[in-house]
């Protein structure tokens, strides 16, 4: 196997990785333990379910870390295609979104603090802890609808640097581009129309971000065609 298509390969089970774990966390947990609009039920599940909800905090470190490999291995995958592009991917994607990551579990740890109530707590009654936990909660929501920014503006130039690869199919490039946009507008409607919020779990959102499907799936796969590139190399 050559250089540029073990690591093709590479990338793609880094993504799979990383989507795969994306839904645990950001779907399945919260959808599980937070009751919209009712605190007490939030911290009731919460402490009830303690396991599912720390089990939800690795997974978002987890994501995190591997955004950071994840952004290593693509600029090494298409350094030789746009330098510039591939820089501008990098740092739109895991130099943003991991230290957001990082920061933002944080807000979950606080959220548990409160939740179960430690002895240094003790001069705030059970409601108002209740109250806090929600909303340290709420504020972690409001970190993931400005890190989906950024998870639809890395794709633009991943998608531009896929399409000009030659080692890649052009359409997946195409494909990842169209994947951005239900990520930034839905960011901006929940930012600037919060009482008519654009979902990204909406059908049509849910349609254009297969993009990111086919790419991880194509390089886990398939890997990349070397030949052309080599070929686009000597000429250059």
């Amino acid at each position: 196997m050559q250089p540029t298509n073990k690591t093709a390969r590479f990338a793609g089970f880094l993504y799979l990785l990383m989507g795969a774990s994306a839904p645990f966390c950001l779907i399945y947990v919260p959808r599980t333990l937070i009751v919209r609009g009712n605190a007490t039920a939030t911290a009731n599940n919460i402490l009830a379910h303690e396991m599912l909800f720390r089990a939800g905090m690795v997974a978002e470190l987890f994501i995190a870390v591997m955004w950071i490999f994840l952004a290593v291995v693509f600029y090494r995958l298409f350094n030789g295609v746009n330098q510039t592009q591939a820089a501008l991917m990098a740092i739109l994607g895991g130099l943003v979104c991991a230290p957001m990551s990082f920061l933002n579990v944080a807000n979950e740890l606080v959220a548990l603090t409160l939740v179960r109530g430690a002895d240094y707590l003790s001069v705030f009654d059970k409601s108002q802890l209740e109250a806090l936990a929600m909303l340290f909660l709420r504020l972690h929501g409001q970190v993931i609808v400005v890190e989906q920014i950024f998870w639809g503006l890395w794709l633009f130039p991943f998608g531009l640097l896929v399409m000009r690869s030659g080692f890649l199919p052009r359409i997946l490039g195409v494909l990842l581009i169209l994947n951005g946009f239900p990520y930034v507008i839905g960011s901006l409607a929940s930012l600037l129309l919060p009482g008519q919020t654009y979902s990204v779990l909406s059908v049509p959102a849910i349609i254009l971000q297969f993009g990111e499907l086919w790419i991880m799936l194509w390089l886990l796969i398939k890997g990349a065609r070397v030949e052309p590139l080599t070929a686009a190399a000597a000429s250059a």
